[in-house]
């Protein structure tokens, strides 16, 4: 078996952004705009438009920032915001529907966990473990197609 060169592209067998809804561009911009509002009660005129360019910008970048976010099965790794867990670790996936996803990372939830979620979607995946070594029993990843990962998931291993 051969090692990839630096540059060879990775070969994905899934992959989702994880994006935020649009029209929480626009609650970020109105929230961002009823903050730097407020700096027009000070009276100084000039500092009026300071933090509209600070406030605005800074918003919509908070919000991008939230959902730049990717889920990704490549090279035999599942792939989460900078975590890799190897698929050769992976003894079993479930596909979880809103109300579930929620008693998984809630009370029913081990604290141990990797948990992964993002509030918009209300669907994932439960990834369990089969490595003695780590004390990690699952991982709990937001996915909009939950179904396609398990899948990928289980043809993976």
């Amino acid at each position: 078996m051969t090692d990839p060169s630096p540059g060879a592209r990775a070969e994905v067998g899934y992959r989702e952004r994880l994006v935020t809804p649009w029209w929480w561009y626009i609650v970020g911009i109105g929230v961002a705009s009823l903050l730097a509002g407020e700096f027009g009660l000070s009276g100084v005129a000039l500092t009026i438009w300071i933090p509209f360019c600070t406030l605005l910008p800074l918003a919509v970048a908070v919000v991008w920032w939230l959902g730049h976010s990717t889920v990704e099965i490549a090279d035999g790794e599942l792939r989460v915001r900078g975590a890799h867990l190897p698929l050769s670790d992976v003894s079993g996936a479930v596909a979880l529907d809103a109300p579930t996803l929620r008693r998984v990372v809630g009370r029913e939830g081990d604290p141990a966990a990797y948990v992964s979620i993002r509030p918009w979607i209300g669907s994932g995946v439960q990834v369990w473990l089969d490595d003695p070594e780590d004390p990690t029993p699952y991982w709990v990843v937001s996915s909009r197609r939950p179904e396609e990962l398990v899948r990928a998931l289980r043809a993976g291993r």
